[in-house]
Protein backbone atom coordinates (compact mmCIF):
# COMPACT_ATOMS: atom_id res chain seq x y z
CA UNK A 1 0.00 0.00 0.00
CA UNK A 2 2.99 2.19 1.16
CA UNK A 3 4.67 1.63 -2.38
CA UNK A 4 1.30 2.56 -4.52
CA UNK A 5 1.04 6.29 -2.43
CA UNK A 6 4.65 6.31 -3.03
CA UNK A 7 4.27 5.53 -6.50
CA UNK A 8 1.03 7.65 -7.22
CA UNK A 9 3.00 10.86 -5.29
CA UNK A 10 5.96 10.48 -7.65
CA UNK A 11 3.91 10.71 -10.88
CA UNK A 12 1.70 13.55 -9.77
CA UNK A 13 5.60 15.38 -9.20
CA UNK A 14 6.42 14.50 -12.48
CA UNK A 15 3.54 15.81 -13.68
CA UNK A 16 3.37 18.93 -12.31
CA UNK A 17 7.21 19.37 -13.37
CA UNK A 18 6.39 18.48 -16.88
CA UNK A 19 3.64 21.32 -16.65
CA UNK A 20 5.76 23.78 -15.63
CA UNK A 21 8.64 23.18 -18.35
CA UNK A 22 5.54 23.13 -20.81
CA UNK A 23 4.59 26.85 -18.81
CA UNK A 24 7.86 27.71 -19.13
CA UNK A 25 8.97 26.90 -22.79
CA UNK A 26 5.80 28.23 -24.32
CA UNK A 27 5.18 31.38 -21.94
CA UNK A 28 8.32 32.22 -20.70
CA UNK A 29 10.85 31.59 -23.97
CA UNK A 30 8.70 32.48 -26.10
CA UNK A 31 7.82 36.10 -24.91
CA UNK A 32 11.52 36.62 -23.32
CA UNK A 33 11.57 40.32 -25.17
CA UNK A 34 9.04 41.45 -23.02
CA UNK A 35 10.35 39.73 -19.89
CA UNK A 36 13.30 41.82 -20.53
CA UNK A 37 11.74 45.03 -21.04
CA UNK A 38 10.19 44.54 -17.56
CA UNK A 39 13.13 43.45 -15.62
CA UNK A 40 14.32 47.25 -14.82
CA UNK A 41 11.20 48.04 -13.04
CA UNK A 42 10.84 44.70 -11.56
CA UNK A 43 14.57 45.22 -10.36
CA UNK A 44 13.55 48.83 -9.19
CA UNK A 45 10.90 47.83 -7.20
CA UNK A 46 12.52 45.03 -5.54
CA UNK A 47 15.80 47.73 -4.87
CA UNK A 48 13.67 50.18 -3.66
CA UNK A 49 10.56 48.83 -1.76
CA UNK A 50 11.16 45.34 -0.47
CA UNK A 51 14.64 45.55 0.60
CA UNK A 52 13.94 48.39 2.83
CA UNK A 53 11.42 46.11 4.59
CA UNK A 54 14.41 44.70 6.29
CA UNK A 55 15.11 48.07 7.85
CA UNK A 56 11.56 48.07 9.40
CA UNK A 57 13.11 46.28 12.68
CA UNK A 58 14.34 49.51 14.14
CA UNK A 59 10.97 50.55 14.48
CA UNK A 60 11.17 47.95 17.55
CA UNK A 61 14.85 48.85 19.09
CA UNK A 62 16.45 52.08 20.07
CA UNK A 63 18.88 52.04 16.82
CA UNK A 64 22.33 53.38 17.40
CA UNK A 65 24.58 54.05 14.24
CA UNK A 66 27.69 52.59 16.05
CA UNK A 67 26.37 49.44 16.90
CA UNK A 68 23.96 49.05 13.25
CA UNK A 69 20.31 47.72 13.20
CA UNK A 70 21.48 43.70 14.66
CA UNK A 71 23.68 45.03 17.69
CA UNK A 72 21.12 47.62 18.62
CA UNK A 73 18.96 46.55 21.69
CA UNK A 74 15.66 45.47 21.39
CA UNK A 75 13.03 47.76 23.13
CA UNK A 76 9.53 46.65 21.73
CA UNK A 77 6.81 48.78 21.47
CA UNK A 78 8.14 51.75 23.14
CA UNK A 79 8.42 54.68 20.31
CA UNK A 80 4.76 53.37 19.42
CA UNK A 81 3.92 54.04 22.63
CA UNK A 82 5.49 57.32 23.05
CA UNK A 83 4.08 58.67 20.06
CA UNK A 84 0.53 57.46 21.17
CA UNK A 85 1.02 59.48 24.36
CA UNK A 86 2.86 62.59 22.42
CA UNK A 87 0.96 65.79 22.35
CA UNK A 88 1.34 65.39 18.39
CA UNK A 89 -0.53 62.53 18.06
CA UNK A 90 -4.00 63.74 18.13
CA UNK A 91 -3.29 67.03 15.84
CA UNK A 92 -1.10 64.74 13.47
CA UNK A 93 -4.15 62.65 13.30
CA UNK A 94 -6.56 65.51 12.61
CA UNK A 95 -4.56 67.32 10.32
CA UNK A 96 -3.60 64.06 7.88
CA UNK A 97 -7.25 62.76 7.99
CA UNK A 98 -9.14 66.32 7.40
CA UNK A 99 -6.53 67.27 4.46
CA UNK A 100 -6.71 64.05 2.79
CA UNK A 101 -10.46 63.75 2.81
CA UNK A 102 -11.04 67.59 1.84
CA UNK A 103 -8.89 66.81 -1.29
CA UNK A 104 -10.85 63.25 -1.93
CA UNK A 105 -14.37 65.25 -1.44
CA UNK A 106 -13.53 68.61 -3.87
CA UNK A 107 -11.07 66.58 -5.85
CA UNK A 108 -12.48 63.28 -6.79
CA UNK A 109 -15.37 64.71 -8.92
CA UNK A 110 -13.61 67.47 -10.73
CA UNK A 111 -11.69 65.00 -13.01
CA UNK A 112 -14.77 62.74 -13.76
CA UNK A 113 -16.67 66.23 -14.88
CA UNK A 114 -13.98 67.63 -16.71
CA UNK A 115 -13.79 64.25 -18.62
CA UNK A 116 -17.42 64.34 -19.35
CA UNK A 117 -17.64 67.82 -20.46
CA UNK A 118 -14.94 67.25 -23.21
CA UNK A 119 -16.62 63.86 -24.16
CA UNK A 120 -19.54 66.32 -25.16
CA UNK A 121 -17.40 68.69 -26.59
CA UNK A 122 -18.36 68.94 -30.57
CA UNK A 123 -15.02 71.47 -31.54
CA UNK A 124 -12.47 69.26 -31.52
CA UNK A 125 -10.17 72.21 -31.68
CA UNK A 126 -11.61 73.94 -28.01
CA UNK A 127 -11.43 70.57 -26.70
CA UNK A 128 -7.13 69.95 -27.87
CA UNK A 129 -7.24 74.07 -25.95
CA UNK A 130 -8.57 72.70 -22.76
CA UNK A 131 -7.06 69.35 -22.77
CA UNK A 132 -3.53 71.22 -23.10
CA UNK A 133 -4.53 73.81 -20.46
CA UNK A 134 -5.69 71.39 -18.20
CA UNK A 135 -2.62 68.54 -18.50
CA UNK A 136 0.11 71.12 -18.24
CA UNK A 137 0.25 71.95 -14.57
CA UNK A 138 0.43 68.29 -13.97
CA UNK A 139 4.08 68.95 -15.30
CA UNK A 140 4.75 71.67 -12.81
CA UNK A 141 7.18 70.48 -10.15
CA UNK A 142 6.36 71.03 -7.14
CA UNK A 143 8.54 73.51 -5.75
CA UNK A 144 7.82 75.46 -8.85
CA UNK A 145 3.80 74.92 -8.98
CA UNK A 146 4.35 76.12 -4.50
CA UNK A 147 6.37 79.16 -5.97
CA UNK A 148 3.82 80.09 -8.12
CA UNK A 149 0.98 79.71 -5.16
CA UNK A 150 3.57 81.58 -2.73
CA UNK A 151 3.86 84.58 -6.06
CA UNK A 152 -0.20 84.47 -6.57
CA UNK A 153 -1.20 84.94 -3.17
CA UNK A 154 1.33 87.53 -1.94
CA UNK A 155 -0.07 90.00 -0.05
CA UNK A 156 1.57 92.73 -1.83
CA UNK A 157 1.89 92.06 -5.58
CA UNK A 158 -0.12 88.63 -5.94
CA UNK A 159 -2.29 88.09 -8.81
CA UNK A 160 -5.30 87.30 -6.64
CA UNK A 161 -4.64 90.30 -4.00
CA UNK A 162 -4.53 92.84 -6.50
CA UNK A 163 -8.08 91.99 -7.78
CA UNK A 164 -9.45 92.08 -4.45
CA UNK A 165 -8.08 95.86 -4.43
CA UNK A 166 -9.41 96.89 -7.38
CA UNK A 167 -12.73 95.71 -6.47
CA UNK A 168 -12.20 97.86 -2.92
CA UNK A 169 -11.79 94.92 -0.86
CA UNK A 170 -8.62 94.62 1.69
CA UNK A 171 -5.83 92.40 1.03
CA UNK A 172 -5.19 89.14 2.59
CA UNK A 173 -2.17 87.58 3.94
CA UNK A 174 -3.33 83.81 2.87
CA UNK A 175 -0.63 82.52 4.10
CA UNK A 176 -0.85 84.14 7.57
CA UNK A 177 -4.23 82.64 7.79
CA UNK A 178 -3.81 79.01 9.39
CA UNK A 179 -7.47 77.84 8.50
CA UNK A 180 -7.01 78.68 4.75
CA UNK A 181 -3.87 76.58 4.41
CA UNK A 182 -6.29 73.19 3.92
CA UNK A 183 -8.16 75.06 0.73
CA UNK A 184 -5.37 76.20 -0.47
CA UNK A 185 -3.44 72.78 -0.19
CA UNK A 186 -6.44 71.36 -1.83
CA UNK A 187 -7.27 74.00 -4.24
CA UNK A 188 -4.08 73.96 -6.08
CA UNK A 189 -3.79 70.47 -6.02
CA UNK A 190 -6.99 70.08 -7.71
CA UNK A 191 -6.06 72.46 -10.33
CA UNK A 192 -2.64 70.88 -10.94
CA UNK A 193 -4.07 67.50 -11.43
CA UNK A 194 -8.01 67.80 -12.30
CA UNK A 195 -6.69 67.43 -16.02
CA UNK A 196 -4.25 64.48 -15.57
CA UNK A 197 -6.83 62.71 -13.62
CA UNK A 198 -9.75 63.03 -16.27
CA UNK A 199 -7.51 61.17 -19.21
CA UNK A 200 -8.31 57.92 -17.81
CA UNK A 201 -12.25 58.68 -17.66
CA UNK A 202 -12.05 60.02 -21.21
CA UNK A 203 -10.25 56.68 -22.33
CA UNK A 204 -12.92 54.69 -20.63
CA UNK A 205 -16.04 56.76 -21.90
CA UNK A 206 -14.98 56.89 -25.24
CA UNK A 207 -15.10 52.77 -25.24
CA UNK A 208 -18.90 53.49 -25.01
CA UNK A 209 -20.84 51.98 -27.74
CA UNK A 210 -21.86 54.60 -29.93
CA UNK A 211 -25.06 52.95 -30.66
CA UNK A 212 -26.54 53.61 -26.99
CA UNK A 213 -26.27 57.01 -27.17
CA UNK A 214 -28.13 56.46 -30.86
CA UNK A 215 -30.93 54.41 -29.36
CA UNK A 216 -31.03 57.17 -26.59
CA UNK A 217 -31.14 59.74 -28.13
CA UNK A 218 -34.16 58.21 -30.72
CA UNK A 219 -35.75 57.51 -27.37
CA UNK A 220 -35.62 61.44 -26.59
CA UNK A 221 -32.78 61.29 -23.76
CA UNK A 222 -31.25 64.41 -23.25
CA UNK A 223 -27.51 64.90 -22.41
CA UNK A 224 -27.81 64.92 -18.66
CA UNK A 225 -30.33 61.61 -19.22
CA UNK A 226 -27.55 60.11 -21.60
CA UNK A 227 -24.79 60.99 -18.76
CA UNK A 228 -26.94 59.62 -16.06
CA UNK A 229 -28.03 56.43 -17.54
CA UNK A 230 -24.82 55.80 -19.85
CA UNK A 231 -21.86 57.32 -19.18
CA UNK A 232 -22.05 57.51 -15.48
CA UNK A 233 -22.11 53.26 -15.40
CA UNK A 234 -19.65 53.22 -17.92
CA UNK A 235 -17.37 54.77 -16.13
CA UNK A 236 -18.22 53.45 -12.76
CA UNK A 237 -15.85 50.69 -12.27
CA UNK A 238 -13.00 52.88 -13.15
CA UNK A 239 -14.61 55.36 -10.26
CA UNK A 240 -14.61 52.60 -7.55
CA UNK A 241 -11.31 51.68 -7.85
CA UNK A 242 -9.93 55.27 -8.00
CA UNK A 243 -11.49 55.63 -5.31
CA UNK A 244 -10.49 52.92 -3.24
CA UNK A 245 -7.20 54.06 -3.51
CA UNK A 246 -7.10 57.72 -2.83
CA UNK A 247 -9.20 56.34 0.36
CA UNK A 248 -6.54 53.62 1.17
CA UNK A 249 -4.11 56.66 1.12
CA UNK A 250 -6.29 58.38 3.44
CA UNK A 251 -3.12 59.11 6.30
CA UNK A 252 -0.58 59.99 3.47
CA UNK A 253 -0.47 63.52 2.73
CA UNK A 254 1.93 64.72 0.14
CA UNK A 255 5.44 65.51 2.06
CA UNK A 256 6.98 68.36 -0.55
CA UNK A 257 3.90 70.85 -1.44
CA UNK A 258 2.71 70.39 2.68
CA UNK A 259 6.56 71.31 3.85
CA UNK A 260 7.56 74.06 1.52
CA UNK A 261 3.64 75.75 1.95
CA UNK A 262 4.37 75.53 5.63
CA UNK A 263 5.25 78.53 8.01
CA UNK A 264 5.38 79.07 11.66
CA UNK A 265 2.68 80.49 11.56
CA UNK A 266 0.22 78.13 10.00
CA UNK A 267 2.39 74.89 11.41
CA UNK A 268 -0.28 73.87 13.82
CA UNK A 269 -3.07 73.25 10.91
CA UNK A 270 -0.12 72.41 8.40
CA UNK A 271 1.71 69.62 10.35
CA UNK A 272 1.02 66.31 9.19
CA UNK A 273 2.85 62.98 9.64
CA UNK A 274 4.73 62.84 6.78
CA UNK A 275 6.40 66.47 7.92
CA UNK A 276 6.62 65.15 11.36
CA UNK A 277 8.29 61.87 10.25
CA UNK A 278 10.91 63.91 8.39
CA UNK A 279 11.79 66.32 11.40
CA UNK A 280 11.42 63.95 13.61
CA UNK A 281 14.18 61.23 11.42
CA UNK A 282 16.24 63.16 9.46
CA UNK A 283 16.61 66.64 11.03
CA UNK A 284 17.14 65.49 14.75
CA UNK A 285 18.04 62.15 13.58
CA UNK A 286 15.58 59.94 15.80
CA UNK A 287 15.43 57.39 13.16
CA UNK A 288 13.58 54.30 15.54
CA UNK A 289 10.96 56.82 16.45
CA UNK A 290 10.40 58.09 12.99
CA UNK A 291 10.56 54.34 11.66
CA UNK A 292 7.30 53.62 14.16
CA UNK A 293 5.45 57.02 12.96
CA UNK A 294 5.66 55.34 9.27
CA UNK A 295 4.83 51.92 10.54
CA UNK A 296 2.00 52.91 12.04
CA UNK A 297 0.75 54.82 9.33
CA UNK A 298 1.39 52.42 6.50
CA UNK A 299 -0.34 49.68 8.48
CA UNK A 300 -3.49 52.18 9.45
CA UNK A 301 -3.03 52.73 5.44
CA UNK A 302 -2.95 49.11 4.46
CA UNK A 303 -6.41 48.38 7.26
CA UNK A 304 -8.29 51.23 5.24
CA UNK A 305 -7.56 49.51 1.99
CA UNK A 306 -8.53 46.14 2.76
CA UNK A 307 -11.89 47.32 4.61
CA UNK A 308 -12.65 49.79 2.02
CA UNK A 309 -12.10 47.21 -0.91
CA UNK A 310 -14.11 44.37 1.15
CA UNK A 311 -16.96 47.09 1.36
CA UNK A 312 -17.15 47.49 -2.18
CA UNK A 313 -17.22 44.43 -3.03
CA UNK A 314 -20.12 43.64 -0.49
CA UNK A 315 -22.02 46.65 -1.91
CA UNK A 316 -21.18 47.28 -5.88
CA UNK A 317 -19.74 43.84 -6.10
CA UNK A 318 -16.65 46.10 -7.27
CA UNK A 319 -12.98 46.05 -5.95
CA UNK A 320 -9.44 45.69 -6.83
CA UNK A 321 -9.03 42.00 -5.82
Amino acid sequence: MMNNTNALSARSEIRQSNKFSHYFKTKILNNYVLYLFALPALVYIFIFNYIPIYGLQIAFKDFKTGLGIWGSPWVGFKHFSYFFQSIQFWNLIYNTIAIQLYQIIVGFPVPIILALALHYCTSQKYKKFVQTVTYAPHFISVVVMVGMILVFLSPNSGIVNTLLKYIGLEPIHFMAKPHLFKTIYVFSGVWQNAGWGSIIYIATLAGVGTEMHEAAIIDGASKLQRVWYIDIPSILPTMIVLLILNLGSLMSVGFEKTFLLQNDIVLEKSEVISTYVYKIGLLQANYSYSTAIGLFNNVINCTILLTVNKLSKKVTKLGLF
